[in-house]
């Protein structure tokens, strides 16, 4: 069994960030799928998807559902960029192991490997 982190970090502002966010869903989708372990982290300005994700007005928003219990975010990112209630609205967990931030460290200790979109 695979063990992977997918790690979003592309803003909100253009048709590229888009792509990115879309491909780290499908990303996700499919290991979860396969049965493997993968966790959907936010980081940065990637944590401002998950308010624009989540509304069921977005054409990604089904997506979105279908992984999003294998989402997270940082807490402080979540909070530098505002978003912090969209983030609590969602039911997306927000990560503070290092620092306020998720812990890749710890990740890759735990045998996850990383893709960040």
């Amino acid at each position: 069994m695979n063990r992977v982190l997918v790690l979003v970090l592309a803003d909100v502002e253009t048709k590229g960030d888009l792509g990115r966010v879309v491909n780290a869903l499908q990303t996700t989708r499919e290991f979860k799928e396969a049965g493997d372990e993968v966790r959907l982290v936010f980081d940065g300005a990637g944590t401002r998807w998950i308010g624009e994700l989540g509304s069921a007005e977005h054409k990604y928003h089904r997506l979105f559902e279908s992984v999003k219990d294998r989402a997270g975010a940082c807490g402080y990112c979540a909070g530098a960029f505002g978003v912090k209630t969209a983030v609590e609205q969602q039911d997306v967990t927000l990560l503070d192991e290092f620092d306020g931030h998720p812990s890749l460290r710890t990740a890759v200790t735990d045998g996850y490997q990383v893709i960040s979109f």
